[in-house]
């Protein structure tokens, strides 16, 4: 009897070894599984109770329990929960009040990252109003479009310098000419105020003045108000599918598209924070901007379902990032694959390992600068994470292998309908066989993610945009009637099931962390007067994550191309990493036989002037205008001495 006890004693003792033997990832597969179903069971409770648990819910149980913990750190000022709860409750009492704004309404935020992004965030969840999150480059047509589709009557916006300090810190060669841009909020505002008042808009500086005829001041109001807390009641009818957010992402129609993030969906953001395991004593630094949802949703919502503690910087400075990071007392980082890459070629310094940081959550990392980056600032866990603002599939690099995005784990793909299938990516479209359905690759191939759209894997689609919620959807897939949602992105699988992204497919590219629309790029360069035609598309650059934006263009007979004036016109209106950074002059401009223009071959042989015959011009900020791209600036930019 009790040799058999021993050996089955034994057996047990030894089946963890056995199972990790012949499966490695087993119990960090079924490990990260759990966190994931204990996140949705948490969601689907919130969603029984009456009122629902939203995430206001779970801000106001952080100021009661821990009134005094500091909440944002922002410069030089630190806000509790307490502090941001009563400036919030005054910004509702406001919005109430004053501008008549009632549960349902949408207010438009054109803010840089700062505290009041935070607590405006709040009180309008005091309203039950969404939030608009305008992104602060975008100028004109654009800026108006985004304002518009949101259904928004009131904008918020900075006033510009007089609200935010000095950039005097950002390294000169991180986005050129616009590290201040967040200065020039005012100039923007002005020039589309015509068309907002038009539109009966009501707009407020976040000042205490106003010079601008038209345009209220809000701080001074503001002080004035009561701080006391908001009866629920003012949020009443708020429920899961309630609109939250409008957070804009760039697609393949040429503006940015306004993707609804409901009360559901914020919660299920927060997912990345349990599965990271940061707890209430870590202190999240972003630099990202707030109007994304990498730090709003995860950073921001993160900080708050575990009580821990955001601090923010108005914009990322590489030279003074670990300087940050030791002031807060930083603990976990957000980033993007350019930001890491960015202080890695910062000069390296006795300090570098000098801080805190014990974690960093992000995307669009490649390998070598991972490599780079634990070699130089320490053995920090970098969890890489891939998602799409308006997507319903995402996955989480746990197991942390260098250049993955995530695993294919087995449990969650039980759950979950998710396929990557053959795309043709001349004709811009999945290949079907000959009954008309998609092809699954096979692994160690690349193909289109894909993602059935379910109750557990909903899409919400655009603000405003029926049509283009249509469009990311894919019909027939599989079978008759089903419907997918089409991420747009290739990936591929490798046979020990880690996940790896290759590229963007359509007409959107990915530069300095932001995706550009080159629809968008070529209605803007069109409008130049000596443009026949343009056809604008993304090109790899050596050292570089993502493409950086070209542009080939047609001239109109009897015209010539002046460098200056197409400079001054994308200068004016598309920010710098939309600016197409060459251009290629061509006489005819090749399309297929849907009329789409061609770009595979124009990306193929991307600015090298020694390769291409075509006259090519190089956007200098130097000389404010495009010059002849000659081989000394391509050796300067693959030598990387020319920062782009």
């Amino acid at each position: 009897m009790l040799p058999a006890i021993y050996t089955a004693v034994a057996g047990l003792l030894l089946l963890p070894l056995l199972v990790n033997l012949c499966c490695p990832y087993f119990f960090q597969d079924t490990g990260y599984f759990l966190k994931v179903v204990g996140v949705a069971r948490r969601v689907r409770s919130y969603s029984r109770r009456r009122p629902v648990r939203t995430i206001l819910t779970a801000f106001l149980e952080r100021v009661r329990q821990t009134p005094n913990k500091p909440f944002v750190l922002f410069q030089d000022e630190t806000l509790s929960y307490a502090q941001v709860d009563r400036r919030s409750n005054q910004a509702a009492r406001l919005l109430h009040d004053r501008l008549g704004l009632r549960q349902g309404d949408c207010v438009a935020v054109f803010l840089a990252n700062e505290p009041a992004y935070v607590w405006l965030w709040m009180g309008m969840l005091k309203l039950g109003c969404a939030m608009a999150c305008l992104n602060y480059n975008i100028r004109a047509k654009s800026l108006i479009h985004c304002f518009q589709c949101s259904g928004a009557k009131v904008l918020l916006a900075s006033p510009g310098e007089s609200n935010l300090s000095p950039c005097v810190h950002y390294s000169p060669f991180l986005f050129p000419r616009m590290c201040c841009s967040h200065r020039n909020l005012h100039a923007a505002i002005e020039e589309v105020l015509p068309s907002l008042k038009k539109d009966d808009v009501t707009i407020y500086y976040l000042s205490r003045t106003s010079t601008t005829d038209g345009v209220d001041s809000l701080l001074d109001r503001l002080d004035e108000t009561s701080d006391e807390p908001i009866p629920e009641s003012w949020r009443s009818d708020v429920d899961f599918a309630t609109p939250a957010l409008y957070i804009y992402t760039s697609g393949t129609t040429g503006l940015p598209k306004a993707a609804v993030i409901n009360h559901r969906r914020i919660w299920y953001a927060t997912g990345l924070i349990y599965a990271a395991d940061i707890t209430s004593e870590d202190v999240i630094y972003t630099s990202l901007p707030l109007y994304h949802s990498a730090a709003l949703l995860i950073g921001l919502h993160g900080s708050i379902v575990k009580g821990a503690t955001i601090a923010l910087r108005t914009k990322f400075s590489a030279s003074q990032f670990w300087e940050d990071c030791r002031k807060y007392k930083v603990t976990v980082i957000q980033y993007i694959g350019e930001l890491l890459r960015y202080l890695c070629n910062v000069p390296e310094k006795p300090n570098d390992r000098d801080h805190r940081v014990r974690k960093a959550i992000g995307n669009g990392l490649r390998g070598d600068v991972w490599r780079e980056f634990l070699r130089r600032f320490g053995d920090i866990q970098i969890y890489e994470f891939y998602a799409a603002t308006e997507g319903n599939i995402g996955f989480f690099n746990y197991p942390r292998k260098i250049g993955a995005i995530g695993r294919q784990n087995f449990l969650q793909k039980k759950a979950i309908s998710y396929d990557l299938i053959k795309y043709d990516v001349e004709k811009d479209e999945p290949v079907r066989d000959g009954n008309g359905y998609c092809i699954k690759v096979p692994k160690g191939e690349v193909g289109l993610l894909i993602c059935k759209i379910t109750h557990l894997t909903p899409f919400s689609g655009y603000a405003g945009g029926k049509a283009q919620t249509e469009k990311k959807k894919l019909r027939d897939v599989f079978k008759k009637g089903d419907v997918y949602f089409n991420s747009g992105d290739l990936l591929l699988i490798d046979h020990e099931n880690f996940i790896y992204f290759h590229d963007r497919i359509g007409d959107t590219f990915r530069w300095k962390g932001e995706n550009v629309a080159t629809t968008e790029v070529a209605d803007i360069v069109g409008l130049v007067e000596f443009v026949q035609e343009v056809n604008v598309y993304g090109v790899p650059v050596p050292g570089h994550e993502g493409r950086i934006g070209m542009a080939s263009i047609r001239i109109k007979e009897d015209h010539e191309f002046d460098g200056k004036k197409l400079y001054k016109h994308v200068s004016e209106y598309l920010p710098s990493y939309a600016r197409p950074r060459f251009i290629r002059l061509q006489d005819t401009i090749e399309i297929t036989g849907t009329f789409k223009h061609r770009k595979v071959t124009l990306v193929e042989e991307g600015f090298n002037p020694a390769v291409i015959k075509d006259a090519l011009y190089f956007l200098d900020d130097t000389e404010k205008m495009y010059i002849p791209m000659t081989e000394d600036i391509y050796n300067s930019i693959s030598d990387k001495s020319l920062k782009l």
